[in-house]
């Protein structure tokens, strides 16, 4: 494997839908509320991609250094574990995106209010600060929340409510109460990707020591979980169309009902590496989820 190719396999591209859903469904419900400021748009969707690879580069690290990443994982071979890069060379291209993250992040903010030290600013900056510590904490030290039962709400939080709300105040510079709906059914979505990954991995994660919401609850508990939770993304999303939307085009992701009745029969009656194609098939749900309400939204005005 080339450095290069070696790297971009660390960078986990198919990651990014799920990150970049939440940013767009953000921008895209600010524009249908008549906000909407294309270069910080931009800048958000750069600060987001660089947030989930400078994440996915240091849960490799973590898990490697942990143990967890060996020949039981379940999941694709990762570059560092299997040699073709180096710890060094992956903690160099950490501190690459961490500072890219930040680059760009103060761009947005910039771009966002025109003014780096107003409240509007520092409460962005805080939220982007915070992303930043999340993403590297996941699984990395000895407090890692992800060996400790935490990783699906830190998910919930920093890739739902901060995603999404996070562009849309950057858009607006206001934030109504209703925008917690759509932040929150992204939030569970996403940690819906990160539950179907951790049911795959059970049985490496419990004899490791990561504590994982599978290996707390037992897979059926994690299945029920999972059931639980994409109910109550539903449920927030058709709630929000309901309060917000001024026509039946509010309403255009109920399409994807039929995607996610297909994945539920799929968790329910798998496991382990069949798992594996579910991770993908619900992140690219949710990015279509997203940009199905947030363009419903855009029309119905």
């Amino acid at each position: 494997m080339s450095k290069v190719r070696a790297y971009i396999t660390s960078f986990l591209l198919r990651t990014l839908p799920l990150s970049l859903s939440g940013v767009l469904l953000g921008s895209l419900l600010a524009a249908s509320d008549v906000f909407f400021k294309t270069t910080t748009f931009v800048w958000a969707m750069l600060t987001t991609v660089a947030l989930q690879i400078l994440s996915n580069l240091a849960n490799e690290v973590g898990d490697l250094t942990k143990g967890t990443d060996n020949e039981h994982r379940l999941g694709p071979i990762r570059s560092a574990q299997s040699g073709a890069l180096s710890m060094r060379e992956m903690v160099q291209a950490m501190i690459v995106f961490g500072v890219i993250a930040i680059i760009t992040g103060s761009l947005l903010i910039y771009e966002a209010f025109r003014d780096l030290l107003n409240w509007k600013s520092i409460a962005l900056f805080i939220a982007g600060g915070a992303s930043i510590v999340a993403a590297v904490k996941y699984t990395v030290g000895k407090s890692a929340y992800g060996y400790r039962g935490l990783g699906d709400l830190f998910v919930f939080i920093f890739f739902g409510v901060v995603s999404v709300m996070g562009s849309y105040f950057a858009m607006s510079g206001v934030l109504p109460w209703i925008c917690v709906l759509p932040a929150v059914a992204i939030g569970f979505l996403s940690s819906g990707v990160l539950n179907m990954n951790n049911i795959r991995d059970i049985e490496n994660d419990s004899v490791c020591g990561k504590r994982t919401i599978p290996v707390i609850l037992g897979i059926q508990g994690a299945k029920i979980y999972h059931f639980v939770i994409t109910l109550l993304a539903v449920i927030c999303l058709v709630l929000y169309s309901m309060l917000h939307s001024a026509g039946w085009t509010g309403y255009l992701f109920l399409l994807t009902l039929p995607l996610l009745v297909m994945h539920l029969k799929s968790v329910y009656r798998g496991e382990g590496r069949a798992l594996d194609s579910q991770l993908k098939f619900l992140s690219i749900t949710t990015l279509l989820i997203a940009l199905l309400l947030g363009f419903g939204q855009l029309l119905s005005c």
